[in-house]
């Protein structure tokens, strides 16, 4: 208080300094007044600004996000529609293809219906025509008995009139037409020796001919399509573009690996495979089939389907083999052999499965052995591996019997089986019954109706016609062609026939067979005239 009062100068400092002082604070409280708002303001104009921006571009994700929704929703419509009209196209074309083929089926069965009533209607008018042929039948027996009548007893008295006029007794006129028959037979018998001279020509022809045939057969050319070709169906004809590949490297990669021609032309939905070789034939005809179903088609993937292929076909033609074995109960054969037979599955003889005429064979040939009284096993042996070598004869010299006893003889079969396959054809030198018993075997195999080219109806009508050709003759009974045609046995009757004119109807037959009917070979005629006597002791 003393300092104050006493030193004025410090006083007024004093008090200059407390004035800038609440100078410079009244500054800093009024800038702070005024920077609060404006700060306040430019903060709520920077957040509303944001604010709208986030908002604008909020605005522009929704708008695109319904665009694109729009958008991805177009585009379902359109695909579904495209998909109903896919679906119902392919559903208009499978119902088009199945009233095609009811339209089809339906014409298919109204032809059958027309077919059936038009044979009911040929039936019945051959019924009619059979009833009436009957009783005109009928009305001729009795006429032909009538005149038969009167025929034996105008015989009777010319017979006795002959004898008053010439003199000559039963037996003198006998001995005398017996020497005139044998001058006719005499006659004959020049005639007889150049028509079988001119037979045995004509067979040398035929077997000649029958070896090229057989040579042609084994080596076959295109001509021969129905024995060498298999066809593969293809789902598209886009797939012969795939099977023939870029510059034909499929279809030459296909060909080198199997050994066969394939075929490619303009015939939908097949493919042909071509070879002689039937086992090559059907390794291609599998190994193009899976190709196909695969759809990986190129040279690497068709070696390796033709290899597997290949593998599981002589699996087969092996089990093949056996199985022969087992059904005609043989045993102990070697697998080369199993194998040779196996591979004539798929060997043809005039379209007879040599596999399934071999097995036919041992059956018969046991069966003729066990009558025989001889080694029913050993004949089965024989019957089945008779034709062994037309599993090879394309790739060896000779003929199928040789090269069959050549390989039954190095595989340690026994001579009766190697020399049956030897001598089952024509063999002058026959060593064991064996031989004969698989001949006959093998030619009752083949000539059953049935068994090879000729059909069973061609078969019965060459039978039917035989026996009506034979029943035309006067004194005729009845006529049975056995032996499939090759032999003709007729009975005649006793009353109405003698000894003389027996002979006279065999060789009357035998005749009109030349003239009329044309058949290989050769027909036994043998006429059968009977007189039997039958008395009852009491």
């Amino acid at each position: 208080m003393y300092s104050f009062l006493t030193n004025p100068g410090i006083l007024f400092a004093q008090y200059l300094g407390s004035s800038m002082l609440l100078e410079y604070f009244a500054v800093f409280v009024l800038g702070t007044m005024i920077g609060v708002p404006v700060t306040f303001l430019v903060v709520s104009h920077y957040r509303r600004v944001r604010k709208q921006d986030a908002e604008s571009i909020a605005k522009d994700i929704l708008e695109r996000a319904e665009l694109d929704a729009d958008t991805k929703r177009r585009e379902a419509e359109i695909e579904m529609k495209e998909e109903a009209i896919r679906l119902k196209n392919t559903a208009e074309k499978e119902f088009r293809q199945v009233r095609q083929e009811l339209y089809e089926r339906g014409r298919s069965l109204d032809k059958r219906q027309d077919a059936v009533e038009k044979q009911a209607d040929d039936l019945r008018k051959q019924e009619k025509l059979v009833e009436s042929s009957q009783r005109r039948l009928t009305e001729k027996i009795e006429e032909r008995n009538r005149r038969v009548e009167e025929l034996k007893k105008l015989i009777d008295m010319e017979r006795v009139k002959l004898h008053e006029i010439s003199g000559l007794s039963r037996d003198q006129a006998r001995d005398r037409l017996l020497r005139a028959l044998e001058k006719e037979l005499q006659d004959e018998t020049g005639a007889l020796v150049l028509r079988y001279d001119k037979m045995a020509q004509e067979r040398c022809e035929q077997i000649a001919r029958e070896k090229v045939l057989l040579s042609i057969h084994r080596y076959a050319a295109a001509h021969t399509a129905e024995s060498t070709t298999s066809t593969v169906d293809i789902p598209n004809d886009d797939m012969k573009g795939r099977v023939i590949g870029r510059e034909g490297r499929n279809i030459r990669a296909f060909e080198k690996a199997t050994g066969v021609d394939v075929i490619i032309d303009d015939t939908p939905g097949v493919v042909i495979v071509s070879a002689f070789d039937a086992i090559r034939r059907e390794v291609a005809r599998i190994a193009l089939t899976r190709l196909i179903a695969d759809g990986r088609i190129h040279p690497s993937r068709i070696e390796e389907i033709v290899r597997e292929t290949n593998q599981e076909l002589q699996s087969f033609i092996q089990k093949t083999g056996i199985e022969a074995c087992n059904e005609v109960d043989i045993h102990g054969m070697n697998d080369r052999v199993i194998n040779y037979l196996g591979r004539l599955h798929y060997r043809t003889s005039y379209s007879q499965n040599v596999l399934r005429h071999s097995v036919e064979v041992a059956f018969l040939s046991g069966m003729i052995a066990a009558e025989l009284g001889l080694n029913q096993q050993l004949a089965r042996r024989c019957g089945l591996l008779h034709d062994i070598g037309k599993a090879v004869d394309h790739e060896m010299e000779g003929g199928h019997p040789k090269i069959g006893a050549d390989l039954l003889k190095r595989y340690g079969e026994p001579p009766e089986v190697w020399q049956a396959a030897l001598g089952h054809h024509e063999d002058p030198k026959i060593e064991n019954p064996y031989t004969v018993i698989v001949s006959a075997a093998d030619a009752c195999s083949a000539s059953r109706p049935g068994a090879r080219r000729e059909t069973l109806e061609h078969y019965i009508k060459r039978m039917e016609d035989l026996e009506a050709i034979a029943r035309e003759f006067d004194g005729v009974e009845q006529s049975y062609a056995v032996q499939a045609g090759r032999e003709m046995r007729v009975l005649v009757s006793s009353t109405q026939t003698t000894d003389e004119s027996a002979a006279r109807i065999c060789r009357n037959i035998v005749k009109a067979l030349s003239e009329r009917l044309q058949f290989p070979g050769e027909i036994k005629v043998t006429v059968i005239r009977e007189t039997r006597t039958t008395e009852v002791a009491k």
